[in-house]
């Protein structure tokens, strides 16, 4: 399902009206997903986002994955968070620590009117049918990906060369972008939001 541009004004402000207006997509929750390429500017978008919210709660798929599952984190994700926020229960899961190589503490997430999922493949095709809107990060790969290693350090740099092979493939097999809502675009003004190609 594809959605016109928010009107004219800042974008995240914009987006969050429209966001707002929706109908519940997860039990009274409007879970909206954030995707694009690792290093796009989702967690950035999705700051701001959340603020413009009043202080939106934000998921990020960081703390699903893991080192050894980059993508095998739906049934975490569902049955810890998804499934909960549908019968109007609070959520609860224990983020990974991509340090400790562990996940740590457990987290509690009380359901609200939006929640932001941002990261790689949270529009993924498993969860689409609980999402209210699919947000789209528009930033070529190879710019995402430097971008990405940039911010990472030269530490990292094995974990990236494993990352971009599971990307490809991910998106190879279950592509975000073709069925996006919204296109998110970085210039230099702010971003820009734009209709998405569904």
């Amino acid at each position: 399902m594809s959605a016109s541009p928010p009107p004219p004004g800042p974008a995240p402000a914009r987006l969050a009206a429209e966001l707002s207006r929706l109908p519940p997509s997860c039990g009274a929750v409007r879970l909206v997903a954030i995707d694009g390429h690792a290093g796009s500017g989702k967690t950035t978008f999705a700051a701001l986002l959340a603020e413009a919210l009043g202080g939106a709660p934000v998921l990020h798929l960081d703390d699903f994955a893991t080192h050894r599952e980059p993508f095998a984190w739906v049934d975490r994700l569902v049955d810890g968070v998804l499934a909960p926020l549908e019968r109007g229960e609070p959520a609860r899961y224990a983020p990974y620590d991509w340090t400790a190589r562990g996940f740590g503490a457990v987290r509690t997430l009380a359901p609200a009117p939006v929640v932001l999922l941002e990261g790689v493949g949270a529009g993924r095709r498993e969860l689409r049918p609980g999402l209210a809107r699919v947000l789209w990060m528009e930033c070529p790969p190879e710019a995402a990906w430097a971008r990405g290693r940039l911010r990472d350090g030269p530490e990292q740099e094995e974990f990236w060369h494993g990352w971009v092979r599971a990307e490809r493939q991910h998106f190879a097999a279950d592509p975000t972008r073709p069925t996006a809502d919204l296109l998110v675009r970085q210039v230099p003004s702010g971003y820009e939001v734009m209709a998405g190609p569904a």
